[in-house]
């Protein structure tokens, strides 16, 4: 188990943490086998928005990349709750998972946050604002989020966050009750992290909701199609987010001794799984707010169905054109009226009749 010093104990509170072991690995492994393919999945179509220039690609990108760091942190977790909160590894580790563990949200926040902008400047003001809607910009963007987070993260490096309580079990990143400083930073996290972008985001969406209002060239099911996936990533969002930075300023504010501590432990912590679930949800939102994700989509889909139709077929070649992604990703920017959808292609060549004499048709 390893010497723990004085310094190192935490012999205020002795708290019960059964939800770790019932809830906390139903979650993690959910989190693992879903979000780990969805993920890599998503950096590929983020590496084909980039490789086309596409700005949105380097915050989809960045985006994946913090989700997948969370992701490789979750066997640590997991091995850590299955062990009845008892970590097992050294205080470096801890330090490290416990930050991809809560960095991951305000790296996650500062993504969607871009691209909830940069959707926004691509539907309201889509002949404006070019300067700011390039690569070199968005990975300019990138860094500053990146470097403001791992700033903040390194805070925890300055103190032990592997104590021992009263169960001599090594408790990992947890304090009860809540030391002076990790108050300060969590004002930070709650102000700057969450509240600060929460509300660029919702005023970019609310100004493309107006954008699709005004248009009075789109039919009215494709302005509810549009509105269904704004509110539902709004409603994602929330749901992930917002119930962890309520309980966090709670804790903050009224957290002074073990009683509190113990009363708010499950809750808070079930809102701290909550976030988990952005892994899973970051992918949905990827398909929410990328026009030629579909397009990709539907390519690879036509093309293991063409595959699996006609590869008996002897010099059969394809028979819909692949639009070049360049093209596509920097049109958007020119239309008047940019779509966040776009009709899946039908599959694959449909093959004549015997006996008519074609030789398909063309998708």
């Amino acid at each position: 188990m390893g010497n723990i010093t004085v310094d190192n104990l935490s012999s205020n509170c002795t708290i019960d943490h059964t939800i770790h072991q019932t809830l906390a690995p139903v979650i993690y492994v959910l989190v693992l086998v879903v979000g780990f393919p969805a993920n890599c999945l998503s950096l590929y179509y983020g590496y084909l928005q980039v490789k086309a220039k596409n700005e949105l690609g380097v915050y989809l990108c960045n985006l994946t990349v913090a989700d997948l760091l969370y992701i490789c942190s979750l066997p640590f977790w997991l091995q850590y709750v299955l062990q009845h909160d008892d970590w097992p590894h050294g205080d470096l580790s801890c330090k490290i998972c416990g930050i991809l563990l809560y960095e991951n949200i305000y790296i996650s926040v500062g993504f969607l946050c871009c691209i909830s902008i940069d959707r926004y400047l691509a539907v309201a003001h889509p002949f404006r604002f070019h300067q700011f809607r390039t690569v070199k910009a968005a990975a300019g963007v990138s860094v500053v989020i990146w470097v403001k987070e791992l700033l903040a993260g390194a805070v925890f490096f300055r103190n032990s966050e592997v104590v021992e309580d009263k169960d001599r079990h090594r408790v990992c990143f947890e304090h009860y009750p809540i030391e002076a400083w990790q108050r300060k930073i969590n004002y930070y996290r709650f102000s700057v992290g969450f509240l600060f972008p929460i509300c660029l985001l919702f005023f970019s969406y609310w100004g493309i909701l107006r954008a699709v209002q005004r248009s009075h060239g789109t039919q009215k099911n494709r302005k509810d199609q549009i509105q269904r996936l704004v509110l539902s990533t709004m409603i994602i969002f929330l749901a992930c987010f917002l119930p962890y930075h309520v309980l966090l300023v709670v804790r903050n504010l009224w957290e002074v001794n073990c009683e509190f501590a113990k009363g708010i432990f499950n809750i808070y912590h079930f809102s701290l799984l909550l976030t988990s679930f952005n892994c899973v949800a970051d992918p949905v939102l990827y398909c929410f707010v990328s026009e030629n994700t579909h397009k990709d989509l539907a390519r690879l889909r036509n093309s293991c169905f063409g595959f699996l139709t006609c590869s008996g077929k002897t010099g059969s070649k394809e028979s819909y054109p692949l639009s070049s992604p360049e093209a596509s990703g920097k049109n958007e920017a020119r239309r008047e009226e940019p779509e966040l959808l776009t009709k899946l292609r039908p599959p694959c060549p449909v093959a004549s009749p015997p006996g008519t004499g074609g030789t398909g048709q063309e998708c």
